[in-house]
């Protein structure tokens, strides 16, 4: 077992999952989304990001991609929710744009773990 494989696949799946926990409940509503599994979002999808860095295969582009895709998406949505004037809480408009640009994220998570496991199919025949 190649350990690089492993964490570099543990960090594309947990990107995953942390944007799907994220962007989970209703879509307007602050209290169904927590800010700190935004940052945990963001944090771990530069990880990620950085990790893909380096393979200079096809696959390896379309990873890069997906992974700046994500990127900008949660950073996005991570300086609206910082800018937004929280002193009277988030309104419902915000924190829709605000989940939803990390659904945006999430599609291209979705295509990473989608393109990490098909390559890993091919690469094991």
């Amino acid at each position: 077992m190649n350990l690089e494989k492993v964490v570099f696949g543990f960090f594309i799946v947990l990107a995953l999952t942390l944007n799907v926990a994220f962007v989970m409940g209703e879509i307007g509503n602050p209290e169904h989304h927590n800010i700190w599994l935004l940052f945990a979002a963001v944090v771990v999808n530069l990880v990620a990001t950085v990790l893909k860095f380096g393979d200079r295969s096809q696959v390896g582009a379309l990873l890069l991609a997906t992974a700046l895709v994500a990127d900008l998406q949660l950073l996005a949505s991570a300086l609206i929710w910082t800018f937004a004037d929280t002193s009277a809480g988030l309104s419902v408009s915000t924190m829709s744009t605000i989940v939803s640009l990390a659904y945006g994220a999430l599609a291209a998570n979705v295509v990473s773990v989608t393109l990490l496991v098909s390559e890993s199919l091919i690469a094991g025949r």
